[in-house]
């Protein structure tokens, strides 16, 4: 719900809905939880360079206050005043000890992210608590994000920025403010997401994160009593058929990048095809719409890792049956692990792995696409390892089955296969794996079987959750053809197309 009020200054338009949950019991006692971690305790005097988990996204929440915009969204909903003096109490200590510039302050204090998130909540208690040090950081706040060598455009920070300096300028009157946020929003929505609706930082929860914050902005513009862009609108609009062909038949996203496996989108609009080519590097596909066993798969190419992507090119993910069954190392947070970096390699993921140094930033070549009712085929190809490396994927309906045919024209390569933490290996043949969960089996054939290795890796589940699964890694080979049988344990050679028979 928005609140807004007409002042001798400017309109306050608070956009209390948008700060995340929180217990608002828990923070008058002084305690806070962010991003999943057990509550800890601030007390009533703040340790702002506190990071008690040794954890970069708790910091940066500790220092967007946006906690603290709860406790003013609680004042309004009841009027506790208390909330309202705590709320006022907490922005006057970050103020008096986080001056810009100031020696030995956390590394969050003034980082852009956190003064773009932390602006809305100065906006919103402004509307209650007017003293000359607020409107004074509120002017600083402003200046802040209206600095153009500080301001991240294409990317979902810069979003965040303008919504800042948009509810800002309107609180302080400053028309020039929020005219330059709704022009810098439009044309960074432009540079974002592509006619098609990509988002071009590589992860569909990032996709899902702009929709959202598009929304806020389209309101907040309407709010400021200036027309929404067409074009911002647009863009927000071409975002939801992404959404949809990346969320999977269980209603999580597909983790690619910095996507959590957990991530849930609610349901976005579909209709048309159910397997889409979209050319900044994604291929998504499914049996049908709206059916929960529903076999999904996605395959990625296009321009080499950015932003929040992963050296995931070539790499696939599948489900059927409603199952998930191949799966990646996916995204476990942004700190500064070696696991963390190591979920970002293309050994973390469903590729093939040739001979040679890899050249990280490689882009990949979707060579053919031929696109059936009851089948789909696709040629990639690309040279991050020296050599020219090519996958063709072949995915059937009519009974569910994945091939996928690995070559190089020199030297050898390894395929590495990634299963879902919750298959777990029941029979190991000459030229198969067997896994299953429960009574339900998926098995995994593969030619040439010399060579071929299982073993366990350890994979994000979400954020900050890991679980060991079982991983198949084919012998060397110049070619490896892989195929992925759900729902059985019989390793019988499916119906493939004739030129898809295994080599003798």
């Amino acid at each position: 719900m928005f609140w807004r009020a007409r002042t001798t200054t400017g309109r306050a338009i608070c956009l209390s809905d948008q700060f995340p949950a929180a217990d608002v019991a828990e923070v008058m006692d002084g305690r806070v939880r962010f991003v999943g971690l057990p509550p800890a305790d601030l007390g009533t005097e703040i340790d702002w360079t506190a990071d008690p988990y040794g954890n970069r996204s708790w910091a940066l929440n500790l220092h967007t206050l946006r906690w603290a915009g709860r406790l003013v969204a609680a004042y309004e909903r009841t009027g506790e005043r208390a909330c309202l003096e705590r709320a006022a109490d907490v922005t006057a200590q970050w103020i008096s000890r986080n001056p810009r510039g100031g020696h030995e302050l956390s590394p969050w204090a003034w980082a852009e992210h956190a003064v773009a998130l932390r602006a809305p909540v100065l906006v919103c208690l402004s509307e209650h608590v007017r003293t000359p040090r607020l409107w004074a950081s509120l002017a600083e706040h402003g200046e802040v994000l209206a600095d153009p060598a500080l301001y991240r455009a294409g990317h979902n920070h810069g979003l965040d920025q303008d919504i800042g300096l948009l509810l800002i300028g309107c609180r302080l009157g400053r028309a020039k403010w929020r005219d330059l946020a709704v022009r810098r929003m439009t044309g960074s929505a432009e540079l974002a997401v592509d006619a098609q609706g990509v988002l071009h930082e590589q992860a569909p929860r990032y996709g899902l994160y702009v929709h959202r914050r598009l929304g806020v902005a389209l309101r907040a513009i309407s709010e400021s009593g200036a027309v929404p862009p067409a074009r911002l609108a647009a863009r927000r609009t071409a975002l939801e058929g992404y959404i949809a062909h990346a969320t999977q038949p269980d209603g999580c996203l597909t983790p690619i990048g910095d996507s959590p496996a957990d991530t849930r989108a609610p349901g976005f609009p579909h209709e048309g095809p159910v397997v889409r080519v979209f050319d900044a590097g994604y291929v998504f596909g499914r049996t049908a719409w709206d059916d929960p066993r529903s076999a999904h798969y996605s395959i990625r190419f296009g321009p080499g890792r950015r932003l929040h992507g992963h050296e995931d090119h070539l790499g696939v993910t599948y489900s059927a049956q409603g199952r998930r069954i191949l799966v990646e190392a996916g995204f476990h947070s942004y700190e500064r692990t070696e696991y963390a970096a190591w979920t970002r390699t293309p050994q973390a993921h469903n590729v093939p792995v040739p001979d040679g140094d890899f050249r990280p930033g490689t882009a990949t070549r979707l060579v053919h696409a031929d696109l059936a009712p009851g089948r789909q085929e696709f040629e990639l190809a690309d040279d991050a390892y020296g050599v020219t490396r090519t996958r063709r994927v072949w995915v059937g309906h009519g009974e569910d089955v994945m091939a996928v045919r690995d070559s190089v024209p020199s030297g050898t390569l390894r395929s590495l296969w990634h299963f879902d933490p919750a298959l777990r290996l029941v029979e190991r043949r000459a030229d198969a794996v067997v896994l299953g969960d429960g009574d339900w089996r998926v098995t995994l054939l593969q030619w040439p079987a010399t060579g071929m290795e299982v073993g366990t890796t350890t994979v994000s589940t979400g954020y900050l959750r890991t679980a060991e699964a079982v991983t198949v890694t084919s012998g060397s080979a110049a070619e490896v053809l892989t195929v992925i049988l759900p729902g059985t344990d019989t390793p019988a050679t499916p119906h493939l197309p004739l030129s898809w028979t295994p080599s003798p």
